[in-house]
């Protein structure tokens, strides 16, 4: 792996509770319900982090959980394509990003009606730099975990 994506990072180092470099079981357990929405057992976190623990230590540094989010999140070219055209459809100003309105209109035309103050609480769910909007890698976090 060469290096971590900046949504990868910011992942990392919100995931990454007591700021040691690791991340472990109980960070992946606590942490990951409320930055990706994706809630796992205990079983779970500890078999995740002992999948991809290269060196033995019950922990991830930043370089194995790199691959296990590359493991979970990338599937291969074609899903990277189905992710971006779905990126697309959201992102309808031009901006490159999906903002709160972008997010209202798509949802409108799928049949679901959401405010948008809804829509911006959806995104902060997912948007670990802050901006209040969603760049794709915070989008395919989002999509793919």
């Amino acid at each position: 792996m060469d290096k971590l994506s900046p949504y990868h990072t910011l992942l990392f180092y919100n995931i990454d509770t007591d700021s040691d470099g690791k991340v472990s079981p109980h960070d992946l357990l606590t942490r990951l319900p409320a930055l990706t929405g994706q809630v796992l057992t205990e079983a779970e976190a500890a078999s995740a982090v002992a999948a991809f623990d290269s060196d033995g230590d019950g922990l991830l540094g930043m370089e194995e959980f790199g691959r296990l989010v590359e493991g979970v999140v990338v599937g291969g070219d074609d899903d990277d394509r189905e992710v971006r055209e779905a990126f697309q459809m959201y992102e309808m100003e031009g901006l490159g990003v999906i903002t709160p309105v972008s997010l209202r209109r798509m949802l409108s035309r799928l049949g679901e009606s959401r405010s948008v103050g809804d829509c911006k609480r959806m995104i902060a769910k997912f948007d670990l730099d802050g901006d209040g909007v969603l760049c794709f890698d915070e989008f395919r976090g989002m999509m793919l975990l």
